[in-house]
């Protein structure tokens, strides 16, 4: 009695080999393209970081100091500036939100006599701030970032 045993063959060899290059190139592939998906996500994430930042800070602060008219649109050394008042124990304090030297800063102080606008908290870098009362209790503010990336939004405030 004799066995039959099979003898391999090139091609069998050959055809693994392909097989397993087609799975890598495959998924090389895929890594490649999962990581520029990745790249562009994140890249728009960080665009439009600023702008659409310093916009949702200015409204947070609006609704947090809204309170009978101490939320008004003024000047602060020159700059145009979102004024918000508070009155703790007598004494009246200002917030002062503008645009300085491409920066957006805040201040809080009990008066203005001999303060700069430099002196205030940069919050974050920008291009351009608009800020535009377009009734009693409405108003609208734009940024434009270092990108160019613009944002706007409208703030309506209820205490007036």
């Amino acid at each position: 009695m004799r066995f039959h045993t099979q003898r391999k063959h090139m091609i069998d060899f050959l055809f693994s080999v392909a097989l397993f290059f087609v799975f890598a190139l495959s998924a090389l592939i895929v890594i490649l393209l999962a990581a520029r998906i990745y790249q562009s996500t994140t890249e728009h994430s960080s665009l439009n970081y600023t702008s659409r930042t310093s916009l949702s800070y200015i409204s947070e602060k609006i609704h947090q100091n809204d309170s009978d008219g101490a939320v008004y649109l003024g000047n602060f050394d020159g700059y145009e500036a979102l004024v918000m008042e508070q009155k703790l124990e007598d004494v009246t304090y200002y917030t002062y939100i503008y645009a300085c030297n491409n920066e957006l800063k805040e201040l809080f102080t009990s008066g203005t006599s001999g303060i700069k606008a430099s002196s205030g908290q940069t919050i974050l870098e920008i291009k351009d701030f608009s800020m535009e009362e377009i009734s009693d209790n409405l108003f609208k503010f734009s940024c434009t970032d270092e990108n160019n990336q613009q944002a706007s939004t409208m703030i309506g405030v209820r205490s007036r």
